[in-house]
């Protein structure tokens, strides 16, 4: 029998359906399509969705990116299965929201049958790790349809080597069916169509009906923050430098607008992270292999290493850009105000990944929470007891202010506790806890540094503290020049207020002094401390014994 001339093409088998979850709880099937994408390289996937016309390239060459309706995370659309293994240990409320594993069933139902319908387009599946020390680090797997997502994973996680790769196994995998909405949420008792659903049991979180890359990311922090607590590890939303004469490290906590990640980026202290981090028995490691940084109004003067790292191989959302020159306009805001970029840690030259080494470090010296009070009555800088340090650590201060978001008119207060509030799914009296037994065992001192206002409000017309004088506060702190240095105890809140700051001589360290008096001063101040004491009532009877460590109203 003679052989066709022409024979027909045959077509290269599809991949099997990929298992997602753990025994003994819901597992999918998902359909990976045409084909599985494994690991793929910065490089190969910004090729894609340059390709595909998802992205476009910016004059420094680092992609760029729209994530849709969705510019930032969806707080009120994340949920966890009421289930035995882990309903005893959540903080039931509004920020974790249960849901049946029935409706789990039903949404896993949906994004299964979406990776089905979509088999003619390929999968991207990103295996890694969050967490840079090996004893506590989660092995995660991330499932996803655009090609942007993936690379910003890859950006996010820690790259596995191949024989890391090989035979990897899960503890933890985020499936992203982001063109995904749920048509029945009302029946199923959900917000909205969004849904950012975790399930310890089964070891799987879905998301749907958003693009916003940081889902993948803070969905992966919030799972460390059930885990790691658990093993006597303290997970933290903060960033972390080292001293390079002693390698003690700092921890800098603050909510976005801060200053967390352009304080902690330092030319004269190496990186560690600028997030998120845990503390453990050894020290404090990183939980990331990337940096994911507001740009909003960046310059090359103001934070040059974060501009730098803005270049190939870095993820630009949300970006407005000259249409012919590809430049980009960081102080335009009219897609979103919560402009970001993402990037590989290495790209930071000034970090410990630069250097080739892991991102850990020893305990440490000093830990710094930040807060922008908008308020003007906070001092620039004062010291905490560790008493005081677990009241602020619950408390978790900062304010909003006009013109960051909008129908934001006049400056509000924000509470988020342990400086991370929805990312935590346990009680946050477990977290401040683990830190005020880290403080004492390890001899840390805290600092509360206000880089917002002081003598007047945001809304007057005032400046904001230049950032050369919170730098100059914080490396006077850092430099130790704050430990045993005279203070007077400030009126309200109770803090120690250094008399003298080295290097910050021409900031006003007292804020009744700022205010030009005590009669302008009272009535703000008391104001705010009247905020603080009615937020730290939510937190139950577990933390009366603190109220007395923080402000009088």
């Amino acid at each position: 029998m003679s052989t066709p001339a022409n024979p027909a093409p045959s077509r290269a088998p599809r991949p099997q359906p990929l298992t997602v979850g753990k025994e003994g709880g819901r597992r999918l099937q998902i359909h990976l399509g045409a084909e599985r994408r494994q690991n793929w390289s910065a490089p190969r996937l910004v090729e894609e969705y340059l390709k595909d016309g998802s992205g476009r390239l910016s004059s420094s060459g680092a992609a760029m990116v729209d994530t849709g309706v969705y510019t930032g995370r969806s707080p009120k659309d994340k949920y966890f299965v009421r289930e035995p293994s882990s309903e005893q240990h959540i903080w039931w409320g509004a920020v974790n929201q249960p849901v049946t594993p029935e409706v789990f069933s039903e949404l896993a139902a949906l994004v299964e049958r979406e990776y089905e319908a979509q088999e003619s387009s390929p999968t991207y599946v990103f295996d890694g790790f969050a967490g840079a020390d090996p004893k506590h680090r989660l092995k995660v797997r991330i499932i996803a349809k655009r090609a942007w997502q993936a690379h910003f994973v890859h950006n996010m996680f820690i790259r596995p080597t191949a024989e890391e790769l090989e035979g990897f196994e899960p503890d933890f995998t985020i499936v992203n069916a982001s063109d995904v909405r749920d048509a029945q949420h009302a029946a199923h008792g959900l917000n909205s169509g969004v849904f950012v659903a975790f399930n310890f049991a089964a070891g799987v979180a879905l998301i749907g009906g958003t693009e916003y890359a940081g889902e993948m990311k803070k969905g992966i922090f919030s799972v460390l923050n059930y885990y790691l607590p658990l093993d006597g590890v303290l997970p933290m939303h903060c960033s972390a430098n080292v001293d390079p004469a002693t390698g003690e490290s700092a921890l800098f906590f603050g909510l976005s607008g801060t200053g967390k990640t352009t304080l902690s980026t330092d030319p004269a202290r190496p990186l560690v992270g600028d997030d998120e981090h845990g503390w453990g028995d050894e020290g404090v490691f990183n939980f990331e292999g990337g940096c994911y940084a507001k740009v909003i109004n960046l310059s090359a003067e103001d934070e040059p290493q974060i501009y730098a790292a803005i270049r190939h191989g870095a993820l630009l959302e949300n970006v407005c850009f000259d249409a012919e020159t590809r430049v980009v306009d960081y102080a335009n805001t009219s897609k979103a105000e919560n402009t970001r970029v993402s990037y590989p840690l290495h790209f930071i030259g000034n970090s410990l990944a630069a250097r080739g080494e892991e991102s850990v470090a020893p305990h440490p010296r000093y830990v710094i929470f930040l807060t922008c009070d908008a308020f003007g009555v906070l001092p620039p800088v004062s010291r905490l007891s560790p008493e005081q340090a677990m009241y602020h650590f619950i408390s978790g201060y900062t304010a909003k202010v006009a013109g960051t978001e909008r129908g934001v008119k006049e400056p509000q207060a924000t509470f988020s506790p342990c400086f991370g509030g929805p990312f935590l799914p346990l009680h946050p009296l477990r977290y401040a806890q683990l830190l005020e037994g880290k403080l004492k065992e390890h001899g840390a001192k805290v600092y509360l540094v206000n880089t917002g206002w002081s003598g007047a409000t945001a809304s007057s017309g005032a400046k904001r503290f230049s950032l050369k004088a919170t730098r100059a506060i914080i490396h006077a702190v850092l430099r130790g020049d704050l430990d045993d240095a005279p203070a007077a105890l400030d009126p309200t809140f109770g803090v120690r207020v250094p008399l003298r700051v080295p290097g910050a001589e021409g900031v006003c360290l007292d804020p009744v002094r700022a205010w030009g008096g005590e009669e302008a001063y009272a009535p703000q101040a008391g104001a705010l401390a009247a905020r603080f004491v009615a937020n730290f009532t939510k937190y139950g009877e577990e933390v009366a014994h603190l109220v007395a460590h923080g402000p009088r109203a």
